[in-house]
């Protein structure tokens, strides 16, 4: 089992736009935690921001993965009274149902994490053979949040017989999230 304890050395804060392939889209505050053992990949050119796996794979052969990503949202979106959040959420899972064979979406909510909008997803699919036969069933766990006029997601993803092990790190992890002071829009004021 991954411990995660945020006053450990064994995490660390990673500040994505120290990096100099920076994301151009991504929130200039963007901060988040990591397991410090875990082998990181920095800013791709296809939206991810920060990557990591785990260093040592599971008797499943699936090696547990975090995925920091930033997508920009049209302006129409971002204009909406929650920040685009909702929409986004709707066009993005649409993509996800044309990209992972067997998508089950096992649950969505919003809510408010350390009193800021988020929308949670957790979700499965099969992954590792043709068209998903033959292949491992994984569960991804999966947070996003808007900061100005972008949508940044944090996805875990792990085997099914491994994500017991792995969904409290997860949920550790999108604790740290930090899109830094004011990035986040605030929703529409309560009645």
């Amino acid at each position: 089992m991954t411990s995660f304890d945020r006053s450990s050395p064994d995490h660390q804060r990673d500040h994505p736009r120290d990096h100099p392939r920076d994301h151009p889209g991504q929130p200039q505050d963007l901060v988040v935690a990591l397991p410090r053992r875990w082998v990181r990949q920095r800013s791709t050119d296809d939206g991810v921001v920060l990557a990591a796996r785990a260093r040592e794979v599971p008797g499943s052969g699936v090696a547990p993965e975090l995925v920091l990503r930033s997508t920009p949202l049209d302006t129409g979106a971002a204009e909406a009274p929650d920040g685009g959040l909702h929409a986004w959420a709707a066009a993005s899972r649409a993509v996800l149902e044309t990209q992972l064979d067997g998508l089950d979406v096992e649950d969505e909510d919003t809510y408010e994490l350390d009193g800021r909008p988020v929308l949670y997803r957790r979700f499965s699919h099969r992954a590792g053979g043709p068209g998903g036969s033959g292949g491992r069933d994984v569960v991804c766990d999966q947070w996003s949040w808007v900061a100005d006029g972008v949508a940044v997601t944090l996805t875990g993803s792990v085997a099914r017989a491994d994500y017991l092990d792995y969904c409290d790190l997860f949920e550790d992890v999108a604790a740290t999230v930090d899109l830094g002071p004011g990035a986040i829009r605030p929703g529409p004021a309560a009645a």
